[in-house]
């Protein structure tokens, strides 16, 4: 069967179609792309992984048409910084009340 793993960075991306056995897992997937070789950040003991942007376990048995994604760790927490803009903002509009 075919499916898909994906990887990508702010500056470069990568998207490898492979053929794989029946039954195989998610983790097998990753390996058979090579896509660790080209990409030796990738950790799998730490990064998370899914399929079609749900998370999912190295464990997890593949479907056909299957596109398996590792993810990067974030930089900032997306609940700080939304609280940081909103400060701001809300700074920004009791300047202008002044």
């Amino acid at each position: 069967m075919i499916v898909e793993v994906a990887y990508a960075l702010p500056d470069k991306q990568s998207l490898i179609s492979l053929e794989i056995e029946d039954g195989s897992t998610l983790k097998e997937a990753i390996e058979a792309s090579g896509i660790l070789e080209s990409f030796e950040q990738i950790d799998l003991t730490k990064d998370r992984v899914g399929i079609f942007s749900k998370f999912a376990t190295l464990d997890t048995i593949l479907r056909e048409k299957d596109r398996v994604e590792i993810y990067r760790p974030l930089i900032a927490d997306p609940k700080k910084a939304r609280k940081e803009r909103a400060a701001e903002g809300k700074a920004m509009r009791s300047d202008k009340k002044t």
